[in-house]
């Protein structure tokens, strides 16, 4: 129903953004990661919102990217998950490093989430990991945009050569978040090979 508000911050805590738009001054639930990522008091912002309507309570949750937002819509639609506890393990592990543990698998990772145990953990991965893309993780994360359908493929199908490197480095006896995230480091440039890849998130690896 809401999409986004745009407007002045007008109150901030850990859990609580009040925008004021229009006159009006919207309570939006937030994360702590959120909370510390927006501008001061009185400055503009523009707040992606989800709408939750329960025969008790209307609540909205906010975020500062269209991607985070949608993974959130993604969580909620996990049984056992509504959108309470998905705040909660957003506050608990960020958006990003959680779309990395679902990738890899990581149960362990976030299991670390308030509210979440190993049985939601599998769960949440069985359900949401053909739902993200390994290439998108790396668009989203370096700022690049993906190509179009009719664009033509990334130079050696850098995406079959990122997979390999992590599941090398997970052979390695590396967590699979640890491994993306050194992949993802180190994947600066579109014409290495896999060893080269490799080596090179191998030396990510010390200042994870």
């Amino acid at each position: 129903m809401i999409g986004f508000i745009r407007g002045k911050t007008a109150e901030i805590t850990d859990e609580n953004l009040v925008l004021e738009a229009g006159g009006i001054g919207y309570n939006i639930k937030i994360t702590p990661n959120i909370a510390s990522d927006l501008p001061g008091i009185g400055e503009d912002v523009k707040v992606y919102t989800y709408l939750s309507v329960r025969e008790d309570a209307m609540n909205l949750y906010g975020f500062l990217t269209k991607e985070d937002l949608e993974l959130f819509k993604l969580l909620i639609g996990v049984n056992g998950i509504g959108p309470k506890v998905a705040q909660g393990v957003l506050s608990g592990i960020s958006a990003s490093d959680l779309r990395f543990a679902i990738l890899s698998g990581d149960v362990k990772a976030i299991s670390k989430a308030p509210g979440i145990g190993a049985k939601t953990a599998q769960r949440m991965i069985l359900d949401l990991k053909d739902k993200l893309n390994l290439q998108d993780m790396f668009d989203l994360r370096t700022g690049r945009q993906s190509p179009s359908e009719d664009s033509a493929s990334p130079p050696n199908g850098m995406t079959g050569v990122k997979q390999e490197a992590v599941e090398a480095l997970t052979a390695l006896g590396y967590s699979g978040s640890e491994a993306l995230k050194a992949v993802r480091k180190a994947a600066v440039d579109d014409t290495m090979d896999v060893e080269a890849l490799l080596r090179a998130a191998l030396k990510e690896m010390a200042f994870l």
